[in-house]
């Protein structure tokens, strides 16, 4: 499939910016984790380990984070980062 010229430069821009993108859903998603209750919870994490794998974080790294299950922690993890 072809892409007009328009479209290939949103594309590059989207890849360009992923980092920023992905850091800035994380930070979306701590905030609902800090919110959320019971599956909803589960359902958080599991997105954030997506978003953290595509970062390149460690499989490791994440599931630690997972099992420990603190939002401040996550935060910190963020911030270090940025």
């Amino acid at each position: 499939m072809e892409h007009t010229s328009y479209q290939t430069q949103i594309i590059k821009r989207y890849y360009n910016n992923r980092e920023s993108i992905l850091t800035q859903r994380l930070s979306e998603l701590t905030t609902e984790l800090y919110l959320a209750e019971g599956k909803k919870r589960q359902q958080i994490w599991k997105r954030i380990s997506i978003a953290l794998s595509q970062l390149g974080v460690e499989p490791d790294t994440i599931e630690q984070m997972v099992c420990v299950d603190n939002p401040v922690k996550l935060a910190e993890f963020l911030k270090k980062l940025s």
